[in-house]
């Protein structure tokens, strides 16, 4: 199988149907899977839904050990069948012909965001500290290059990668925060590159209720243990969390 379209649910229907049926009904889904990790686990209406209205290229997984999305990301490529990886979030659209264009690779693929004005594109994130991450979209634009390029990075709700070699998150990661730049890293740490490919033009539903807890403890200790797992200076974290937040969260990840 050439690819497995994965994504995490936790608790929220309607954004996996939506984003299920329009890659059904969109985009060329021939030696494809579409692979669904139920981390909530109570989900009958998504298991009737793959049951009866999968059509044979729907799969359900309940994982539930962990929690948080670095934790359902893994599992994505931890039971996917495809060489490749498409890992996107369950509200995420792709543009038709998203597919097509994604190479057989070890090295970390991302796309342009589409703004949802269908006119604006971002092709990465710039490094800085804001608004409680580490990452910022970068300049808008409204013509895409012509040929894929290095970036520094990009927000995790779509990304691809090879199954058999995907590197993963830490495994002490929980709740939310603190993928986006250290996965990244650790590709470039591993000799690989990190590219947009422009081809792969996604649009992400930013304005909605989140389904599941958003601690800040949790995002501190996890780009605490992602820094600390690829050797980055934590002062950075230390400055942007502020002395108490910083402290008490350091405290709480080196008894992980």
């Amino acid at each position: 199988m050439r690819l497995t379209i994965g994504m995490p649910s936790y608790n929220n229907f309607t954004e996996v149907f939506y984003t299920v049926q329009a890659l059904r009904m969109y985009q060329d889904l021939r030696e494809c899977e579409i692979l669904i990790i139920d981390n909530y686990g109570k989900d009958p209406e998504l298991e009737r839904f793959v049951t009866n209205q999968g059509g044979g290229v729907v799969r359900l997984v309940v994982c539930t050990d962990g929690t948080g999305p670095a934790y359902a990301k893994d599992q994505v490529f931890r039971h996917a069948q495809g060489h490749m990886v498409l890992c996107i979030d369950s509200h995420v659209m792709l543009a038709p012909e998203a597919l097509s264009a994604i190479p057989v690779t070890d090295n970390f693929i991302q796309g342009p965001l589409m703004y949802c004005d269908i006119k604006n594109y971002v092709c990465e994130w710039k490094p800085v500290w804001r608004g409680n991450m580490w990452g910022i979209w970068g300049d808008s634009m409204t013509q895409l290059p012509a040929e894929p390029f290095d970036i520094w990075g990009s927000g995790c709700g779509c990304f691809a990668t090879k199954r058999e070699s995907w590197l993963g998150f830490n495994p002490k990661f929980k709740g939310f925060g603190g993928e986006e730049g250290y996965i990244q890293e650790k590709y470039r740490q591993a000799g690989r590159r990190v590219i947009c490919l422009p081809q792969l033009v996604w649009m992400h539903q930013f304005d909605r209720k989140i389904p599941h807890a958003v601690l800040m403890g949790d995002r501190v200790v996890n780009y605490i243990l992602g820094h600390q797992e690829l050797g980055l200076d934590l002062a950075p974290i230390k400055e942007h969390f502020g002395e108490e937040l910083f402290n008490t969260s350091l405290e709480q990840a080196n008894k992980m």
